[in-house]
């Protein structure tokens, strides 16, 4: 009677290493590209897969000059070797996660805003190197859990009552406009003739411009949105260059109102609050290092002057 069967099962319990440069192997399509995704040299890759092979007693993978194509045995191990691999991965990092020490992949979604995400960014990594980080710059408010999101950086009027939010910053939010504007097409008396206006609106974190900006008894007035832009800083740049009314935080226009540059719209009648929050999903453990990146973020913009993060001057 053959002792294959049971020598396969010993060797696959036995080689765990073997097993995760064969799946690479696979996946990348070659040995020298899973060799680089494992960060091993290629003959240490290339001798795991031939042991593996001789403990098995099976050609695994054919080889050719241009790729490798799995052999029947080959597709066989894999389709059953990967969920062993991912299992193994992932019971690995619940025991790192044991140890309190922020470390492996943690992806965050960032406006495509403000300059001063990157020196945060960088700041982070360099106290916490053990961690890799997947940057997702958008404005839209991407869907946290359906994309593997851990964190993001969110600002804005409205934060999904599903998510837990740590806030950085509160501001207000008024209309402004250049008195270039204003002396072209007047100054609206009352909310109602904003329709009326050209209104430079953004995307309050969709995929459509915002047709409404809000009244600060709660309600909302419908604007005639003429330009639009999801980043802030264009939306105050066109402002100031006179091609219309924007809605912005206090705290990226003052300096400009203080020029002259930028008077105030109907500030009895139209605004908001609007909030600077990092927000993740409600989990029953936070990850080290999400934990992690929350307290650097709340910790390195205690003392930040957010009034300085202003747009580029209009020359």
């Amino acid at each position: 009677m053959s002792t294959t069967r049971p020598k396969t099962s010993q060797a696959v319990l036995a080689a765990p290493l073997g097993l995760d440069g064969f799946v690479a192997i696979i996946e990348a399509g070659s040995i020298a590209a899973a060799a680089r995704s494992l960060r091993i040299p290629r003959a240490t890759l290339s001798r795991q897969l031939k042991r593996l092979e001789s403990e098995l007693e099976l050609r695994l993978i054919h080889r050719s000059t241009r790729r490798l194509v799995p052999t029947p045995a080959g597709q066989e191990l894999y389709a059953r070797a990967r969920r062993i691999v991912a299992d193994t991965r992932e019971a690995e990092e619940a025991l790192r996660r044991l140890d309190g020490v922020p470390r492996g992949l943690l992806r965050v979604s960032v406006p495509g805003g403000p300059e001063f995400i990157g020196p945060l960014i960088a700041g982070f990594l360099r106290r916490y190197p053990e961690v890799r980080l997947e940057i997702i710059n958008s404005t839209v408010h991407e869907d946290l859990i359906g994309r593997a999101i851990d964190v993001a950086l969110r600002a804005g009027t409205f934060i999904d009552g599903s998510l837990i939010a740590r806030v950085l910053r509160r501001d207000r939010v008024l209309a402004v406009a250049s008195p270039t504007y204003i002396d072209r097409a007047g100054l609206p008396a009352a909310a109602a003739e904003l329709i009326d206006h050209d209104c430079i609106v953004g995307f309050g974190g969709t995929d459509h411009p915002n047709t409404s900006w809000p009244l600060l008894d709660g309600g909302e007035v419908t604007v005639r949105g003429l330009h639009a832009a999801t980043d802030l800083p264009t939306q105050i740049y066109l402002a100031a260059e006179g091609f219309g009314i924007a809605m912005c935080p206090m705290g990226f226009v003052r300096s400009r109102m203080a020029k002259g540059e930028l008077v105030s719209v109907l500030e009895d009648d139209v605004g908001t609050e609007t909030t600077v929050a990092l927000v993740y999903p409600d989990r029953e453990f936070l990850d080290p290092k999400v934990r992690a990146f929350i307290d650097y973020i709340i910790e390195a913009t205690a003392d930040l002057n957010w009034d300085q993060l202003q747009e580029p001057e209009v020359s």
